[in-house]
């Protein structure tokens, strides 16, 4: 690995990058099965509904993407196609080994994390002549340190990156995923090459919409339209700042990395559907628990605790469909992290929410109104111990942390949980259960 530091006065122009992971969730199977590298792969959603993620040689099987499961498995045992449940716990822990390392190579300032399997970089310290080098560089650092294989696509604006990163994804073998846009006739090739669909913050409906205007075809197409026409045709200020990005201005910098959330939710899918309350209780009680576990991670406390349930509607066909999503939310009198203080209120708004007779499919709850846990005033007459129960909740989250899987949890939680969701094909979690660990024999 060479250096990836070069003397300031080499700069790159304000070059940005992208590093994205190549069927992430399948590169996070495929690192501890070798036999797998060349074989189709799939990873499903939660309770087994959907395929969220496919290899290159799943993709060329046809198995569509988000495409539900039931439907694609008769193609998917034809094919022997390697099949698994989400592994959250190993995803996770592989997604922060990626970003640590570019964090490592880059340092946290230049990195910015923008979801599990990407992060934008800030090249600006290298020269232009460096930057393919550099990008090369990375991909093989991510790839050797993680085991994780990446693409990554670099050029003037993160919007250009993206462009770049698909042309990278597109065709791996001659661009060694690696697509650097530092010419103008470059951007202009790769603009041409990119269908309208393909540009990062053009949806489905957008794409729909400009084909039938017919006027928008390739992001090139794009570029040749007018500020006033993207504020009108493109959801104004997103679509002009797009119709900027991919003319070569940026409009969109580097963000740091949001610590202190400003809402913290827990909702789950329910592994079968639900028809008794006291399962939706439990279950509400549960994603509570974990909740207020990240809202004392944070070091904050919650003001507002909301509850919602999502039922199945029954239509004259006998077929059913998601109903409506029934929410209720309360104000707390006085902002806590205990869990204790918020299950008692959530476990009360179901009672609001709650049907007899109508059969549920998820759940969920939202802490908001979050403030810093320091600024809240203690009652002068209880001990200090006994204020919000801190240590008390630090002993709890400490026992839990070191013994996983809710070793202790309050009673309202239940104990045979058969609402929980569906993981029939999970993997081990390899890097964080030590009984899980990978054995090499």
């Amino acid at each position: 690995m060479q250096s990836l530091k070069v003397p300031p006065s080499g700069g790159g122009g304000g070059m940005k990058a992208i590093v994205d992971c190549n069927s992430f969730y399948c590169s996070c199977e495929r690192l501890f099965r070798p036999h797998l590298d060349t074989k189709p792969v799939v990873v499903l959603s939660n309770n087994d509904g959907c395929i969220i993620s496919r290899t290159d040689e799943a993709k060329k099987l046809g198995v569509e993407m988000a495409g539900p499961y039931f439907k694609a498995k008769p193609l998917i045992e034809k094919y022997d196609v390697a099949t698994f449940s989400s592994n959250y716990n190993l995803y996770g822990d592989l997604s922060w080994r990626v970003m640590e390392t570019l964090r490592i190579l880059l340092g946290k300032e230049n990195v910015e994390v923008y979801s599990v399997d990407e992060a934008f970089l800030n090249l600006e310290e290298f020269a232009e002549k460096d930057l393919q080098q550099v990008a090369l560089n990375i991909r093989e650092t991510v790839e050797q340190w993680t085991g994780i294989k990446v693409s990554v696509g670099v050029a003037p604006t993160k919007v250009l990156s993206k462009v770049a990163n698909h042309l990278a994804k597109k065709n791996k073998i001659a661009t060694q995923c690696v697509v650097v846009l530092d010419t103008k006739e470059k951007i202009t090739k790769a603009l041409q090459d990119t269908p309208i669909g393909e540009v990062w913050g053009v949806g489905r409906q957008y794409t729909e919409k400009l084909i039938e205007m017919n006027a928008v075809f390739t992001a090139y197409d794009l570029t040749k339209k007018t500020e006033e026409w993207a504020h009108k045709n493109l959801g104004g200020v997103v679509g002009v700042r797009l119709i900027k990005e991919l003319k070569g201005e940026a409009a969109s910098e580097m963000k740091e990395e949001l610590v202190v959330k400003k809402m913290i939710a827990t909702t789950r899918m329910f592994g079968s559907p639900v028809k008794n309350i006291a399962d939706i209780k439990e279950a509400i009680a549960t994603y509570t628990s974990r909740a207020a576990e990240k809202l004392r991670r944070q070091q904050s406390a919650a003001n507002i605790i909301s509850v919602f349930v999502v039922p199945k509607e029954q239509n004259h066909n006998a077929y059913f469909r998601h109903g409506p999503t029934l929410s209720s939310y309360v104000t707390l009198p006085v902002a806590t992290s205990s869990t204790n203080e918020l299950i008692k209120p959530a476990v009360l708004l179901v009672d609001k929410l709650y049907e007899e007779g109508r059969i549920y499919k998820k759940a969920g709850v939202m802490l908001s109104g979050l403030v810093p846990d320091e600024t809240i005033q203690g009652n002068l007459f209880v001990a200090e111990k006994i204020n919000n129960n801190r240590l008390l909740m630090s002993m709890l989250d400490n026992v839990n942390f070191s013994m996983r899987d809710d070793v202790v949890k309050f009673a309202a939680s239940g104990t045979a949980r058969d609402w929980k969701m569906r993981q029939e094909l999970r993997s081990p979690r390899y890097t964080t259960r030590w009984e899980e660990m990978f054995t090499v024999k």
